[in-house]
Formats: C-alpha cells, sequence, structure tokens
C-alpha cells in the first residue's frame, strides 16, 4: 500500500510563501509521476504542477514562474514551492501519484492518479 501525507498548508497575506510537503510511504518508485492537484471550494480539481524524471516538470499556466516542484529522494518527500501567492491559490492540495508516466507528459497533468493524499488547506488572503 502506498500512503502519501501532506503538510505545509496554512493561512498566509496574498505576495507570500508557502511549501507544501509529500511524504510517500510505501511500494513506489519516486522516479515516476508525482503531482501536485488543488480544488477550490465549488470548483473543479485542478493539476497544479507534475513532475517525473522522464519528462521533467510540468506546470498548469495560472502557476507557472511562481511555483515549483521538487522532490528529495532520500527523504521520500515531494515538494511544492509556492511564492507571490495570490487570493485565487485559495484551495485544498492534494499530492498524488503514478506509476505511470505520461500522466506527467502533455500539456497538463493527467487529472486520474493511481494513489492520493488527503490534502492540506492553502488560505491566501488580500
Amino acid at each position: 500500500e502506498v500512503d502519501l501525507v501532506e503538510s505545509g498548508g496554512g493561512s498566509v497575506q496574498a505576495g507570500g510563501s508557502l511549501q507544501l510537503s509529500c511524504k510517500i510511504d510505501g511500494p513506489f518508485d519516486l522516479t515516476y509521476c508525482m503531482a501536485w492537484f488543488r480544488q477550490a471550494a465549488g470548483e473543479e480539481r485542478e493539476g497544479v504542477a507534475g513532475l517525473d524524471d522522464v519528462f521533467g516538470q510540468l506546470y498548469a499556466d495560472s502557476v507557472k514562474g511562481r511555483f515549483a516542484i521538487s522532490r528529495d529522494n532520500a527523504k521520500n518527500t515531494l515538494y511544492l514551492r509556492m511564492n507571490s501567492l495570490k487570493p485565487e491559490d485559495t484551495a485544498t492540495y492534494f499530492c498524488a501519484a503514478s506509476p505511470n508516466r505520461y500522466k506527467c507528459y502533455g500539456g497538463s497533468i493527467h487529472p486520474e492518479f493511481e494513489y492520493w493524499g488527503q490534502g492540506t488547506q492553502v488560505n491566501v488572503s488580500s
């Protein structure tokens, strides 16, 4: 069984920064596709950033230049560094993982992943 646990959410003013962490436990090769999604109240879940060792990094247009996805293999942890936060970034952020690299390939992150965390809330005030 693969478990993903997010942390690092909180409240911040517009223009501020936060770093989310996702600890992965279980039989999963971290070089495969891992991603961050978010879901705001009343809206559909959105793929924010993806990382795969073959296809590299992938970002939603709404966060390009502001967010950065990274990974520490020694700590089995995926990160999302969020800078220049805006009120529209307010959402529940989820970590996800898939053994299918192609879910991190192309113009956008595939919406269906095999493994999901429980989410961490980010609130950005104006």
